[in-house]
């Protein structure tokens, strides 16, 4: 994008007015339009920025742009909203000045999008830092909620502010914001219960049910259905473009930044809640006994819920509604209400909820955004108020009074300071003030305000008159007191010259404002200014028990009744304005003209009528006026030297005295009339803009002819420049080509001598190979006849010796040569490395029979070595046992064969991980080498009982099954032998020593189904320990067991399958216990 460096550089139109040539309002029409044709919405008059509402976003907001606007000039750059910005905020940091930006102009003409630009600017150029961030979100987070309790979609603009809002903002002496405080003036309070068609309520109301949770909208007693609710217009409920429910969820997250606690948030929502429910309460008449009419409520239901949102009691709010109290000194009257006195309270209290509610909520804005700090603040005020409005069919009431009486005061605000502004900077530099002929508007002020004959204090005067006061006694008021005034008409008037005026209805009066003729309808001025609430209504919304109620309506304090009738709207605005203009005339002004360019909110339309009617009411054309009464141009002379020194050589290109010396050489080269400009202190001041436009057009020729001579030269330089390459580029080209053809000459040469040279030395080698072969010829001759001749003597020699010894060198080859082939063959028919593998290659030959079985073996041993090599230490105490096992009952025990593949576990009871026998492993102190189940059998019937066996390295242990109790417990030491039978059984008898400690109770005959296991460990445990005798095992079918004092002959017997071939063992007699054991197949 193109950086215009000057106000006047590539100029579209004109983009000061005050230098617009020739000055009419046709003129000055056509330069906004060619302008906004243009995408060029921003227009100077003089410091007076005029913004057309483009309806479209518009790439000219960036943070470039911003940089771009950064500590410039005001007319450095083409006309801007953040150039007057930055004007504002380096004034009031730089030299100390409080600055105020008045944005005015109707709805829909971008008012609120301007004063969010200049404050989005100064947030963007203001210092940085946690704390000060912190201040410029909460600022700029306050916008939102003010925007969805005080703007409505209206047919003129989707976003319109019903009220006036000005923000002091406050910065430290570094230019930082520190805070800011908030006024607001006049809410459309009306809008509340009622809206034209076309047109909708306050954002929150639409907001609130369509963006609150089902939760919230359940406490709040809502249903998200629009229809539901009287003060909800349904024509224009949704807008295009606007997203309520995304809308509401910014609404309570800006809520949240600028400080409002939750249940702060909720009390708002649930005031909102209530101004709806109120506007769903509706009355039918009911006739007493005296003949009068009063009103009851219909459907109590809405009622009820509302009351319950605000903690009233329902009964109270009824009788609200249905009487009023008038007191008058010690006296209370109590009065009865229509249906139309019940449906005006109604909405009375609806409308002072809202707009109480929403002064609260600026209140409390302002607490959390004011500044903290004590000390001096610099202050830049923000004005966004409605501008002047006329309504074409003159529905125009007491709002439009109002708001056009407030435009007035600004109009002469505007035009006392841009004289004053005007006047102060001719003083400063030195240059004759000539007084400027303007319309002042104080006369029409002074009609509206004076306080003994203007229409507000006789307004105010009528409201309070005692009798029957109607709309139609004011307007008689006012036909009898300003009958005279030049700028008042009515129908009714004393002066004759209206009293045939159709155009001006009966019931109306006509001001002819700055702005033009304005026709207002007395209709309403009355009710609408006494803005009367019921007594009885305050005090029943006092006794609320809601936390923000009583804050609303402190009148309804029954303690503190005042008698006294409270002030009326229109007091209270002028109150509001005066204070208003007194502030303002503390501080700098700057103007921001709003204009709506069409009705339609489209882009790229532009009506003329529209337009003209606007910049009539803004004063716009007066404003030129009042710029070019005097100097129409000026300007500092530094930059008006570096501008235009290019139209005199004595200047240019570089003047090296003062800047103002140059400018007057200029001038006076130029031959500039005297009277067309004068020199200032610091500016020169150029009267008409003809003489400017004259000097730009010299400007642009002389540019036109310099940028020739620049081209000129340039192009010389480059053609210079292209010549000189060329010329270099031709001597390296040159160089490197003799470079390149005395290389190649030299590789020709350098070739030829070492093709000669390979020639030469290639004869000579041949010759030298000639002679050294045949001297090696002579050699290998000498070598082979000696040769001969030596083998001639050998084998003569030889001869006699192997005719005795040949026999023998012969059979020793062939055996040898046996043996070779022998070994080879065993090496690839070596059988598999099992132990148990017999195979085994056969025999060649017999004489090797003897070496064969020998081979046999070495091989079998060292096949059994590599298979013991891959035993673990565990898996050797297996093998070792199981050979032992094999050892004792090999061949001598029928049970043996079946136990080889079972693996000897050991701790089959898993006693040191069983719970059950935690009390038994505690009683054992050694390691347990085996734990099994046992059956122990009695001499006297031969039945088995069982018990646990435990075996460890030096005590045997029976213990209960169940209990886990030790029965007996027999050391290794005292156990003399082990008698086991040779049938398939698993009995055994321990025979203990005689005279051992354990003998007394005798020998024990157990039973168990891992006999060879227990047998072979008890024989390993004595077999180790070197101290004991190794234990003896005794393999017969009948043997003694010693049982007390007794000795009993246990006989084994082969017999019939009996009890499902189990063993049994019978007692025949007192000495004899028979073992029938089956027999197998």
């Amino acid at each position: 994008m193109e950086v215009k460096t000057s106000l006047l550089d590539n100029m579209i139109g004109v983009g000061d007015m005050v230098l617009l040539e020739p000055l009419s309002e046709d003129s000055f029409l056509e330069n906004l339009r060619n302008r906004f044709d243009h995408n060029e919405i921003y227009t100077y008059i003089g410091s007076v920025v005029i913004s057309m509402n483009p309806y479209r976003s518009l790439p000219i907001y960036t943070p470039d742009k911003v940089e771009e606007y950064r500590n410039r000039n005001f007319y450095e750059l083409s006309p801007h909203i953040y150039a007057l910005a930055d004007e504002a905020y380096r004034s009031l940091r730089d030299q100390d000045k409080d600055q105020c930006i008045l944005i005015t102009g109707e709805s829909g003409a971008g008012k609120t999008e301007a004063s969010k630009l200049v404050m989005s600017y100064v947030a963007a150029v203001c210092g940085k830092g946690q704390e000060v961030n912190k201040v410029k979100e909460q600022l700029l987070q306050s916008n939102p909620v003010l925007e969805a309790f005080g703007n409505a979609k209206t047919v003129r603009n989707d976003n319109s502010s019903r009220f006036g809002k000005y923000m002091d903002i406050e910065f430290d002496f570094k230019g930082d914001p520190l805070g800011g405080v908030i006024s607001n003036y006049l809410l459309e309070k009306s809008r509340v219960v009622k809206q034209p068609r076309g047109e909708r309520n306050f954002h929150i109301f639409y907001q609130l049910l369509s963006g609150a949770s089902d939760d919230t909208l359940k406490k709040l007693k809502l249903d998200r259905d629009f229809s539901k609710y009287n003060y909800l217009s349904l024509d224009s409920a949704a807008v295009n473009g606007l997203d309520d429910a995304a809308n509401f969820r910014t609404v309570r997250n800006a809520m949240q930044i600028v400080g409002f606690m939750e249940d702060e948030v909720q009390s708002v929502l649930e005031l909102v809640a209530a101004v709806l429910k109120l506007g769903n309460i509706e009355f039918k008449p009911e006739s007493r006994c005296n003949g009068t009419d009063e009103s009851r409520i219909k459907d109590k239901n809405d009622l009820k819920e509302m009351c319950e949102l605000l903690g009233i009691e329902q009964s109270v709010l009824e009788r609200a509604f249905s009487y009023r109290t008038v007191e008058a000194k010690m006296e209370k009257v109590s009065t009865t209400l229509n249906v139309a006195q019940a449906y005006y309270a109604r909405d009375a209290l609806a409308k002072n909820l809202y707009s109480r509610l929403f002064s609260w909520l600026v209140t409390r804005i302002n607490e959390s955004i004011k500044a903290q700090t004590k000390t001096r603040h610099k202050v830049m005020g923000v004005l966004d108020i409605y501008g002047f409005e006329i309504f074409e069919d003159g529905d125009n009431s007491f709002e439009q009074f109002i708001i056009n009486y407030c435009n007035e005061k600004l109009q002469q605000i505007f035009i006392e300071l841009t004289l004053r502004e005007e006047q102060e900077e001719y003083v400063r530099e030195g240059i004759e003030w000539t007084n400027i002929e303007y319309f002042n508007n104080a006369i029409i002020c002074d009609l509206i305000e004076n306080h003994q004959n203007g229409i507000l204090a006789m307004l105010d005067e009528e409201c309070l008159r005692p009798g029957t006061v109607t709309d139609e006694t004011f307007l008689d008021k006012l036909n009898t007191i300003c009958a005279e005034h030049q700028h008042f008409e009515s129908r009714l008037s004393k002066n004759s010259k209206f009293l045939t005026d159709h155009s001006l209805p009966h019931s109306c009066f006509r001001i002819q404002h700055y702005a033009g003729k304005v026709l207002y309808r007395v209709e309403g001025f009355v009710d609408k200014n006494n803005d009367l609430l019921y007594r009885d209504l305050s005090q029943a919304m006092y006794k609320a028990t809601h936390s923000l109620i009583k804050q609303l309506f402190p009148e309804g304090n029954p303690t503190k009744v005042n008698l006294k009738r409270p002030p009326t709207a229109g007091f209270q605005f002028k109150a509001s304005v005066g204070t208003l203009m007194k502030n303002l005339q503390t501080k700098n002004p700057n103007y921001i003209r709003c204009i709506k360019p069409n009705d339609k909110k489209a882009s790229h339309i532009f009506t003329d009528s529209l337009v003209r009617h606007q910049a009539r009411y803004l004063g716009l054309m007066e404003n030129v006026r009042v710029r070019r009464a005097g100097y129409a141009f000026r300007q500092a002379y530094e930059p008006c030297l570096e501008r235009y020194k290019m139209l005199c050589k004595r200047t240019w290109p570089h003047w090296r005295g003062p800047a103002r010396e140059g400018v007057e050489v200029l001038m006076a080269d130029l031959q500039v009339p005297t009277e067309e400009y004068s020199y200032g202190r610091s500016k020169i001041f150029i009267r008409n803009p003809r003489t400017l436009f004259f000097l730009e057009e010299r400007r642009r020729q002389c540019l036109q002819d310099l940028a020739t001579l620049i081209q000129k030269i340039y192009r010389g330089w480059k053609c210079r420049r292209q010549f000189l390459l060329l010329k270099k580029s031709q001597i390296v080209v040159a160089a490197w080509y003799r470079r390149y053809a005395q290389q190649k000459k030299y590789q020709k040469i350098k070739s030829a001598t070492t093709v000669v040279q390979s020639y030469t030395r290639g004869w000579q080698a041949r010759k030298l190979l000639r002679e050294l072969k045949y001297q090696k010829r002579c050699e290998e001759a000498v070598t082979t006849i000696s040769a001969f001749w030596h083998g001639t003597q050998v084998r003569r020699e030889y001869r006699k010796f192997f005719r005795a010894n040949a026999g023998k060198k012969i059979y020793d080859f062939i055996i040898q040569r046996i043996m070779q082939k022998y070994f080879l063959g065993l090496k690839n028919t070596m059988p598999p490395m099992s132990p148990i593998e017999k195979n085994w290659p056969a025999r060649p030959y017999l004489f090797l029979d003897g070496v064969h079985k020998e081979l046999r073996r070495i091989f079998h041993l060292w096949r059994c070595k590599k298979y013991r090599s891959q035993f673990t230490e565990e898996k050797k105490a297996v093998y070792e046992e199981k050979l032992e096992a094999s050892e004792i009952f090999k061949d001598k025990k029928a049970l043996y064969p079946s136990s080889v593949n079972q693996p000897f576990k050991g701790d089959y009871l898993e006693i040191s991980k069983n719970p059950k026998y935690q009390k038994l492993n505690s009683a054992v102190d050694e390691k347990v080498l085996l734990a099994d189940v046992v059956n122990k059998i009695n001499r006297a019937n031969g039945k088995g009982t069982a018990r646990i066996f435990l075996l460890t390295k030096k005590s045997v242990v029976l213990a209960d099954q169940k209990t886990g109790q030790v029965k007996a417990s027999v050391p290794l030491p005292d156990l003399a032998s082990v008698s086991v039978s040779t049938q398939s059984d698993g009995f055994f008898a321990l025979k203990l020593k005689e005279g051992s400690a354990s003998a007394i109770k005798g020998d024990f005959l157990l039973s168990s189904e891992h006999l060879i296991e227990i047998i072979t460990k008890l024989h390993r445990t004595g077999a180790t320990d070197a101290d004991r005798e190794q234990l003896l095992v005794d393999i017969s079918d009948e043997f003694l067991v010693q049982f007390k004092q007794d000795k009993v002959c246990v006989k084994f017997i082969q017999g019939a399958p009996k009890n499902g071939n189990s063993v049994s063992c019978k007692r025949k007699n007192n000495r004899l216990l028979e073992v029938s054991v089956p027999t197998t197949a």
